[in-house]
């Protein structure tokens, strides 16, 4: 019982963490936040953010992966209802890359992530969304819709796509301008995969 009690009180502990890690990182970005303001806002202190994170930057690494699995899920919901299996795969990227436009996701996935953790194709927030995409095209190729081209290659130039859009509208001096420009490219883009153009 005590054992679960601990583990409960940890998995808090990481929880309020990466509540206050969120709220600091973007408001105030990952290099003006206070690990010492962020801890004590939930009541904690440095030594339970080392011993959760190993280090701030970790605890933006979890940060980062919280907001973009959300971001994924924002994604697929918008995506939803929009027709057969290619046109949501389309809407997908289109939503993916229209949430560079939130200040949250802006600073802390898009701005703030390659920052301070380098290459997003390496974090694993990214690669969950990597092999969803490979299941879809796969689907897509096997039904006739897609060109039959390498599954890993295909998946990993549509997401990557999606992701350096976003990046790019995220990092405009006008970032409303830029992301009519980048979804237009990115569906142009994906086009160039299909059997027959629609």
């Amino acid at each position: 019982m005590a054992v679960r009690r601990r583990q409960e009180t940890m998995e808090e502990n990481r929880e309020k963490l990466i509540s206050a890690g969120r709220k600091a990182f973007g408001s105030q970005g990952f290099a003006a936040s206070s690990m010492d303001e962020m801890t004590a806002s939930v009541g904690l202190t440095r030594g339970a953010l080392y011993h959760n994170f190993g280090d701030k930057k970790g605890l933006l690494a979890a940060v980062v992966a919280r907001v973009d699995g959300e971001m994924v899920a924002r994604a697929q919901a918008a995506s939803a209802d929009t027709g057969d299996e290619w046109e949501q795969l389309l809407a997908e990227g289109a939503a993916y890359i229209a949430m560079a436009l939130d200040p949250e996701v802006r600073r802390i996935v898009l701005l703030d992530g390659p920052a301070f953790l380098g290459d997003p194709s390496h974090w694993p927030s990214q690669n969950a969304c990597l092999e969803a995409t490979k299941q879809v095209v796969g689907k897509l190729i096997a039904d006739g819709v897609m060109k039959p081209v390498d599954i890993d290659a295909a998946a990993r130039l549509l997401c990557g796509a999606a992701l350096n859009a976003a990046l790019w509208v995220a990092d405009s001096d006008d970032p409303k301008s830029a992301l009519p420009k980048a979804v237009d490219a990115f569906s142009l883009m994906a086009e160039g995969f299909l059997v027959e153009k629609r």
